[in-house]
């Protein structure tokens, strides 16, 4: 049974800008740190062990964008209660007591790692619960927190696009520290879906700004972009998406999932890169051309 509208928990905070000033919109689905009790009671894991799922702060370093001239939608639940960066119903069967509905995703990539909708293993590898789980509780927290958070999303994607003409939806992540899959770790990880989520000029343009601070940027690899960027990246539809992922220990002490002394830094630097992204000419990065 679902809880009713007044009981239930906030699931996300949209902040909106006083002006919307171009087509862009910011999102941070993993930064959520509001632990049900229930879930901390299940699990097996402390809550330090949980955390280190968390894209922690992320939302903070965003935070200037509704001031600079753009919405920001951070949702408050975290990924391993429940991913707002996968299909809603990716689930694996062996999480739970019962035999799923014929019509539940049981066999993508995500849920064979044991990271789909509801989780089975943190960012380490650790088993998160120490019971199975009934399809009941996977669909109350997909009633209360993925679909919420989605239909928000999906209507200031629209809306924007309506006002602006197109939209490009920046979808912000963290990344742990030294990922690299060939030479030395970047410390940004620009996915675009391979050029099928965002159009190849708009990615050049964030790459250049970052390059242009002395950042080291990659595309694509070791991240492509999730669930978010593939889902709402529609350019034939003038809808643009792309993921941002930034090396932790730019900003926070992986280990504890505490904030570093250079945080105030980084997070200023993050601010101006969002000022920096909404002065450019969408217009011309987004309709058209490669």
């Amino acid at each position: 049974m679902i809880a009713p509208a007044e009981l239930r928990p906030r699931a996300f905070d949209l902040t909106r800008p006083v002006h919307h000033v171009a087509p862009l919109v910011f999102v941070s689905a993993h930064s959520g740190r509001d632990y049900p009790e229930e879930f901390l009671a299940a699990a097996r894991l402390d809550a330090t062990a949980l955390r280190k799922s968390e894209d922690a702060f992320v939302e903070e370093l965003f935070a200037a964008a509704p001031a600079l001239g753009a919405p920001l939608l951070a949702a408050r639940f975290p990924r391993a209660w429940c991913d707002a960066n996968r299909e809603a119903w990716e689930l694996d069967p062996g999480m739970f007591d019962e035999p799923l509905p014929d019509w539940v995703n049981s066999a993508s990539p995500r849920v064979g790692a044991g990271l789909g909708t509801i989780a089975r293993v943190v960012a380490n590898g650790e088993a998160i619960y120490r019971r199975r789980l009934s399809f009941q509780e996977a669909e109350r927290r997909v009633r209360l927190s993925w679909e919420p958070f989605h239909a928000t999303l999906a209507a200031l994607v629209a809306e924007t696009r309506e006002r602006f003409g197109t939209c490009l939806l920046v979808d912000c992540h963290s990344m742990p520290s030294g990922v690299a899959s060939n030479g030395e770790a970047p410390e940004f990880v620009l996915g675009d879906a391979h050029g099928s989520a965002c159009a190849p000029r708009a990615t050049r343009a964030i790459e250049a700004l970052l390059q242009a601070r002395g950042r080291r940027v990659r595309r694509n690899d070791p991240y492509a972009g999730g669930y978010i960027t593939r889902h709402y990246g529609r350019p034939r539809e003038n809808i643009h998406a792309i993921q941002i992922e930034m090396a932790r220990h730019l900003y926070m002490d992986e280990a504890r999932v505490e904030r570093a002394p250079g945080f105030a830094g980084f997070q200023a630097e993050i601010s101006a890169l969002v000022g920096e992204l909404l002065g450019l000419g969408w217009g011309h990065l987004l309709k058209g051309g490669k």
